[in-house]
């Protein structure tokens, strides 16, 4: 048994557990929020987390909450792409 960095080991660790490591992304969700839906619509959604590939995402603006549900095939699929697999199916407006 070699040596490993500490890095590299915790990257052979997520790729042999795809289920841990959907949970590190899935962690990250609030860090690439705002590059994938801008500034202004990072400030007005709270609490964004991803729990059993569903995103769930709180605000408390009307008119971004109908925004946001019309969009949400496009949020899914940038979400997915960004991350480089399927780590969403579903996402919950609240």
């Amino acid at each position: 048994m070699g040596t490993y960095h500490i890095g590299e080991a915790i990257k052979q660790l997520t790729q042999k557990n795809s289920r841990l490591g959907n949970g590190l992304k899935a962690a990250k969700i609030e860090e690439v929020w705002e590059e994938i839906m801008g500034k202004t619509i990072a400030k007005y959604t709270h609490k964004i987390e991803i729990i059993h590939q569903t995103v769930f995402i709180t605000t408390h603006i009307g008119p971004l909450k109908n925004e946001l549900y019309l969009q949400k095939e496009l949020i899914i699929k940038r979400l997915n792409e960004v991350y480089g697999i399927k780590v969403v199916e579903k996402m919950v407006i609240q």
